[in-house]
């Protein structure tokens, strides 16, 4: 799954593909190097975003998902409003990636149901400006079994709006709400999502968990573009473990990766489609 930032703020490409023409070119870059889907999004959901307003939203992703379906690309929106992803399916998007899991608003689940659109659930507590908050921090009975109970939460949500289970797919929200070991924690039980039945996309992609463990010895983080080969064995060892899909900026490093261990026998290729 390519990542198009049509914003003015996401943490690492924030400005870059705001404009319709160059979030569209983005988008055929990523194609032309191996993405299956291109996410498309008008909302910065890192630590401390400011949201913007539903029109500005509008504005940024209506465009850009109508130009690529046109151009016979899969799309997802990226966006947790239930207009955003009314208007996003009916220019063309086919998966709905709502990082709130309909907890920002419910009516998300309706506007899913009614498009019979595949639905991303993941694992949320608060908005960019307070998920990091102490008390969005604690999972007491560990992360990945509290993890997987919220997520199972917000799936009986979904069902109840009308939401099929063969549209749901699941993730447990790497960076949001979580410390860098909660990451590492959750990448390392992935496997046991699996048992909630359902496909698991994971977003890893130069997230601060990473520049976080590449480091400098004073403590720097590694820019966020200087992240990739890391995220490269995150990609290999999901795909180790049966994951539908990753959300990555660099398509063609994450392929490289994957051809290899795919040559290798150690990955296989998931035979999971959007419905």
């Amino acid at each position: 799954m390519g990542i198009v930032n049509v914003t003015p703020d996401s943490f690492s490409d924030g400005g870059r593909f705001l404009a319709t023409d160059d979030a569209v070119a983005h988008g055929h870059a990523l194609l032309e190097q191996g993405a299956d889907l291109l996410d498309i999004g008008g909302e910065s959901t890192r630590p401390g975003a400011t949201r913007p307003l539903v029109a500005d939203e509008l504005a940024r992703v209506v465009p850009v998902i109508e130009t690529l379906a046109e151009e016979g690309a899969t799309l997802s929106v990226d966006t947790m409003r239930p207009e955003v992803a009314d208007a996003a399916l009916k220019a063309g998007a086919k998966i709905i990636n709502d990082v709130s899991g309909g907890l920002a608003d419910p009516g998300i689940l309706k506007v899913a149901a009614e498009h019979g659109a595949t639905y991303v659930v993941m694992h949320w507590r608060a908005h960019g400006a307070e998920m990091q908050h102490e008390d969005h921090l604690v999972y007491a009975d560990g992360v990945v079994a509290t993890v997987k109970a919220e997520l199972e939460q917000r799936i009986e949500a979904a069902r109840a709006a009308g939401v099929q289970d063969d549209n749901i797919v699941i993730d447990p929200g790497l960076g949001f709400s979580k410390t860098a070991d909660d990451n590492w924690r959750l990448l390392a039980g992935v496997e046991e999502f699996h048992e909630l039945g359902f496909p698991v996309l994971i977003g890893a992609s130069r997230k601060t968990f990473l520049g976080r463990l590449l480091a400098a010895p004073d403590g720097t983080l590694r820019p966020v573009t200087e992240r990739e080969s890391a995220h490269d064995a995150i990609t290999v060892f999901l795909a180790q473990r049966g994951v539908w899909a990753t959300r990555v900026h660099d398509v063609r490093a994450a392929k490289d990766a994957l051809a290899a261990a795919m040559k290798l026998g150690v990955a296989e290729r998931s035979e999971e489609t959007i419905r």
